[in-house]
């Protein structure tokens, strides 16, 4: 019986993520297509090559693919890319953003914890704003593992997302956040999302109370990973000034690990 409400719970919260990014789907298309369109593409890019195998092609999967950013990116620098995302409003706006820049990728809607591939299929995987979203991610961890091959990389962009419901001193950092991006007159990145939809979302995710990277590292080992690497600063080189105003407290991260 506590299995079923466990399971019955597991999939509420899935619903509610899925509705959630649903609602979020066009207007988060439209931030994907501007770092299309502009030099952030070329930056993410490099950054990504710089931890990747060094293969001319390689066999690359998104996951939690959004409108497709990294997919997209990813084709036209000549890999073979398939991309997944539980959320259908998502992959609609991935597949017109691939079709406006020629990208070959093959979308699939899954679920990102339980994902229909073989074993050892993909030579990397990349994801970015993901992981936090998931109510197992240890449990995803270990299902990316799986389907990467020996040699293969993971490169995970992320933050702490929603650690001030639950942290004092983070709490303090993010209504600071908030006061400087008035103080200097920039879009409030929070302000067009449903603020309460998201936060009552997160005090439900495993991952808003904890301390991360940290918990990613111990989590990549857990799973058999044989190489880890961390870089706690990538958002300096990632962000514009607004992106670094706006989430000064919860700085993105980047965590790559090998099989």
């Amino acid at each position: 019986m506590s299995q079923l409400l466990v399971e019955n719970e597991s999939r509420e919260l899935l619903d509610d993520v899925q509705c959630y990014w649903t609602s979020r789907a066009a207007s988060y298309s439209k931030l994907n297509a501007a770092e299309l369109a502009n030099a952030k593409r070329d930056a993410w890019l490099q950054k990504i090559n710089e931890y990747a195998p060094r293969k001319p092609v390689l066999k690359v999967l998104d996951i939690g693919s959004g409108p497709g950013f990294f997919a997209v990116m990813m084709a036209l620098a000549g890999h073979q890319v398939t991309a997944v995302d539980i959320t259908q409003a998502m992959l609609d706006q991935a597949r017109a953003n691939a079709a406006r820049y020629g990208a070959e990728v093959n979308f699939v809607s899954s679920d990102v914890h339980t994902l229909p591939f073989a074993d050892a299929r993909f030579d990397l995987i990349v994801t970015r704003n993901v992981t936090w979203n998931l109510d197992d991610p240890q449990r995803a961890y270990e299902e990316w593992h799986r389907v990467l091959a020996p040699g293969g990389r993971l490169i995970n962009f992320d933050a702490n997302w929603y650690l001030q419901l639950f942290d004092e001193q983070s709490r303090l950092g993010y209504l600071a956040d908030r006061a400087n991006a008035r103080y200097l007159g920039l879009d409030d990145h929070y302000v067009n999302t449903d603020t309460v939809a998201m936060e009552n979302i997160a005090r439900q995710l495993p991952l808003s109370r904890e301390r991360r990277p940290q918990w990613d590292t111990q989590a990549l080992l857990r799973c058999g990973y044989r190489k880890i690497m961390l870089d706690t600063r990538v958002g300096d080189e990632l962000w514009d000034e607004t992106e670094k105003v706006n989430y000064a407290s919860t700085p993105m991260f980047l965590i790559c690990a090998e099989k």
